[in-house]
């Protein structure tokens, strides 16, 4: 067995700038990022083509693109995200998270997956659901949940039949102690 010899780090000593502006134009590193320069006081100067013009910023001619959504659907452990233009509508988030949501094969599947039988709101906790036809960009939020329409029988308050409360559904355990005796 042979043994190794004993790693050595060799230290390049190199001599301080002598001027201010030998100074200023040393790079950090050098062997990398040679186009940042690194400057007084800590500053690190970018290129001119890495940076946008300010005139095309201030006169508002750059538009979003795409939006990107997080939709959180009842019952799932976590959000679909969505990456959409700003001027689809309402509808055409929930009908592009209910497909994302069926074909990543999440959990708990879902019933129906036809778009009109959903709701979006702005979070679980908000009773009023979002208009079909607004527009992404006018909604000021990039988070929402969307959950199932209620049924017809439970919109309708008012029911035909009378509620009668059983006494057994009151006492559940009252079944379970007529077995043991």
């Amino acid at each position: 067995m042979t043994s190794r010899a004993p790693i050595t780090f060799r230290h390049i000593v190199t001599r301080p700038p002598s001027s201010p502006s030998e100074r200023s134009l040393q790079t950090f590193p050098p062997e990398r990022h040679s186009d940042l320069v690194r400057r007084r006081g800590g500053r690190i100067s970018v290129p001119g083509n890495l940076t946008l013009p300010t005139t095309e910023i201030r006169n508002g001619s750059q538009k979003l693109t795409k939006l990107l959504l997080n939709v959180n659907i009842e019952r799932s452990l976590g959000p679909v995200q969505v990456i959409m233009a700003p001027d689809n509508m309402v509808k055409d988030l929930i009908k592009a998270a209910i497909e994302i949501y069926a074909r990543e094969k999440r959990r708990p599947l879902l019933k129906e997956t036809n778009p009109d039988g959903f709701q979006l709101h702005y979070s679980q906790f908000s009773l009023e659901s979002l208009k079909a036809e607004e527009k992404l960009i006018n909604l000021g939020s990039r988070n929402f949940f969307l959950c199932s329409k209620p049924s017809s029988a439970v919109k309708c308050g008012c029911s035909k039949q009378p509620k009668v409360l059983t006494i057994e559904s009151a006492f559940p355990f009252i079944k379970l102690m007529d077995f043991l005796l």
